[in-house]
């Protein structure tokens, strides 16, 4: 390996003493792949192997918990129910194959849901209010999502607090007007925090892993800015879990409002985290150079790759072998075999939508789309 890139590969320790190999973790990537009643297809299956391999984390799918209301997307897998733990046990067995430890991003869609019955924390066109009563059985749908977790055989959970769904919609004014005790921003997502953290306990497993992804700002004049944040920052390192992972289209964006403009939005969270915990950065990190420059940065404990891994299956095994050089940046869309994408994702990909890698020849660029993608 060139000596390079040796800071992407020294181990880390989170405070719960579980040892993570690597700074490698593969983003949680939306891949449209899951049977319609959320178990894994043959699509998914070839899509997940290998994807691991060489990581130090794995972050699954953002997938469903509480009920079908919530669903975002086509093909996204499921965990509310005991019928969805083979499949879910087959996830995190893939991931551990490739010497990763295995994350499941628990996920509820919200106002965002593609259902006819979408809810959130207040009414809009296209969602109807929850009563206190729902939010908290959603509360503690988190909870069994993440016993379901446990059982399945995954080393840890990732809240999805970020990209606009439901977890997000209550910590902005934007979308939370509500006058009860959840109209605080932090009650919910803390709500949650909570509940998977007595899980946790409950199934004496305090090796488990609990982490917390969230997006630093939105578009709208009371969108969240960075000011907010800060405060939900705050109140995350008060709670016992193991890291934060924060959700950007580019690593390097500047912020908009609400602290110093000028400066990066992941070195102001990291420098306000003080070491109280690790954070895991992300955003078109699609060379290794970029890669190293990330992690050297000092802004981010782990950085998270998407579209370099779609791009490279054996991503990690080029940096490891010195052979950083052959890895590519584009797709090329005449090979499709190599990259196993379900037909749903290789359709948007070769419509060179914007959330996905350039393909080989476009005139693509990065842009700022107000932080939601998830490749």
């Amino acid at each position: 390996m060139n000596p390079q890139f040796a800071p992407l590969f020294q181990p880390y320790t989170f405070n719960n003493g579980v040892t993570i190999k690597n700074r490698l973790v593969v983003a949680p990537m939306t891949h449209w792949a899951s049977n319609d009643d959320g178990a894994i297809s043959a699509a998914e299956r070839l899509f997940l192997q290998g994807k691991a391999d060489g990581f130090g984390l794995f972050v699954s799918a953002a997938t469903l918990v509480y009920s079908e209301n919530g669903k975002a997307f086509a093909g996204q897998p499921y965990a509310f129910d005991e019928r969805h733990l083979p499949s879910l046990r087959e996830v995190a067995k893939m991931a551990h194959q490739g010497g990763a430890k295995a994350l499941l991003q628990l996920h509820h869609g919200g106002s965002k849901a593609i259902t006819d019955n979408a809810v959130a924390p207040c009414s809009t066109e296209k969602a109807r209010e929850l009563t206190a009563l729902e939010i908290d059985e959603l509360v503690q749908a988190f909870a069994y999502a993440t016993d379901l977790a446990i059982q399945a055989g995954f080393d840890g959970v990732e809240i999805m607090g970020c990209n606009g769904f439901l977890i997000q919609q209550f910590t902005s004014r934007q979308s939370n007007r509500r006058s009860d005790k959840w109209g605080e921003p932090s009650a919910f997502p803390l709500a949650v925090v909570n509940a998977v953290v007595n899980a946790r306990a409950n199934a004496k497993r305090p090796d488990f892993i609990v982490g917390y992804r969230f997006s630093p700002e939105e578009a709208g004049e009371r969108g969240l800015t960075m000011a907010d944040t800060f405060a939900l920052v705050d109140a995350l390192t008060e709670q016992p879990i193991q890291y934060l992972h924060m959700s950007l289209w580019d690593f390097n964006k500047k912020a908009r409002r609400g602290a110093d403009t000028n400066r990066p939005r992941i070195d102001l969270v990291h420098q306000r985290l003080n070491g109280k915990l690790p954070l895991i950065g992300v955003g078109n990190l699609r060379t290794p150079e970029r890669m190293v420059q990330a992690i050297n940065s000092g802004f981010a404990e782990f950085i998270a790759l998407g579209k370099a891994v779609l791009i490279n299956p054996d991503l990690v095994a080029k940096l490891q072998s010195g052979r950083e050089a052959d890895i590519d940046t584009e797709i090329d869309l005449s090979r499709p075999d190599r990259y196993c994408f379900p037909a749903r994702l290789w359709a948007m990909q070769q419509k060179g939508l914007s959330f996905l890698p350039p393909n080989k020849g476009s005139d693509w660029q990065p842009w700022d789309v107000q932080d939601h993608q998830q490749a």
